[in-house]
């Protein structure tokens, strides 16, 4: 089975936070889809990408922004899509900020977060997501698993 996810960032200075996120993807087979746009500066693209989203082939989106940190919640609040919110590092707090923001959504619009550019993880918890229902995914879970344990050990 082919998938598609959307890895959406506020910012081309976001680009390096956000690759682990393609990186990993990518790793499981799964199409990884790179995109630029904010959800204060093209609410409008924001708004007809994420409603458009699952029509395209999406299943999922990981969303990273710094400070205010709204594109996950923007994207959330327009798809019913899973949305997992990377808050990132930088501005006036160094992240905590963008934590704050994408972790406190409203009941009834979930954003999945995780920790200040955690891009990667965001990506393993939409494999995991997938997982449950592809058995192939599953075992290349375990597989990566297994290469985390170190090797003494063993």
């Amino acid at each position: 089975m082919t998938y598609k996810v959307a890895v959406l960032m506020g910012s081309p200075n976001d680009a390096e936070k956000m690759a682990p996120a393609a990186e990993t993807l990518n790793r499981y087979g799964i199409e990884a889809n790179v995109f630029v746009m904010s959800a204060h500066r093209s609410p409008d693209q924001v708004s007809k990408f994420a409603k458009s989203a699952r029509e395209e082939g999406y299943v999922a989106f990981i969303c990273g922004a710094g400070m205010a940190a709204h594109l996950a919640g923007a994207v959330a609040a327009h798809s019913t899509l899973p949305v997992i919110g990377v808050p990132l590092s930088g501005g006036a707090i160094n992240g905590w900020d963008s934590l704050l923001a994408t972790v406190q959504m409203p009941k009834g619009i979930p954003v999945a977060t995780v920790a200040v550019d955690g891009a990667m993880n965001a990506a393993l918890l939409v494999v995991e997501m997938l997982a449950v229902t592809d058995s192939s995914l599953a075992e290349e879970l375990d597989v990566h698993r297994e290469e985390m344990i170190p090797k003494d050990s063993q």
